[in-house]
């Protein structure tokens, strides 16, 4: 495996909606959400059960939120992806997994390495945790995903879908 996660609550309520949060912990030896995230999570509980889910899956880890650094703290991001991007800066090698694009340009500007959802589902095919990744993006598609379609397609070409 090798690979260690943080993640963002995007990636969580999309996974959790079609079942599927345990592709998080076969991809990576450790999955963590900080603090904030699954406090963000805890407020959307009555849409979404990504919140009561999370607790359950074995192998994610809920863990302390940290001092936001004040050149992530510039960007003006939402607090979850402020934390997100604060541990992957503060731990060499963890990855952040995250949707929303101002804090994939931010991770980018400080060599923070990134994936999606997305990412996550076409990774999972690539090591045959899943048979198909078509299903399940069609599945998030359902859920708002919110990817243009040619991206969709390119991802899906790299796995041969």
């Amino acid at each position: 495996m090798g690979r260690s996660f943080v993640v963002n609550a995007s990636p969580l309520i999309l996974l959790s909606r079609i079942g599927r949060l345990d592709l998080l912990t076969s991809l990576a030896e450790t999955t963590t959400v900080p603090q904030r995230v699954l406090e963000e999570l805890e407020v959307g509980a009555e849409r979404d059960e990504a919140f009561s889910a999370v607790k359950t899956i074995a192998g994610l880890e809920i863990v302390p939120d940290v001092e936001v650094p004040e050149q992530i703290r510039l960007w003006d991001l939402g607090p979850g992806e402020s934390q997100v991007l604060a541990h992957a800066l503060a731990s060499a090698g963890l990855e952040a997994v995250m949707d929303d694009r101002a804090a994939r340009r931010c991770a980018r500007a400080f060599a923070v390495p990134y994936t999606g959802t997305l990412g996550v589902v076409i990774a999972c095919r690539s090591r045959g945790v899943i048979p198909a990744a078509r299903p399940l993006v069609e599945m998030l598609q359902e859920q708002g995903i919110r990817l243009a379609q040619s991206l969709i397609e390119a991802a899906l070409a790299e796995v041969g879908e």
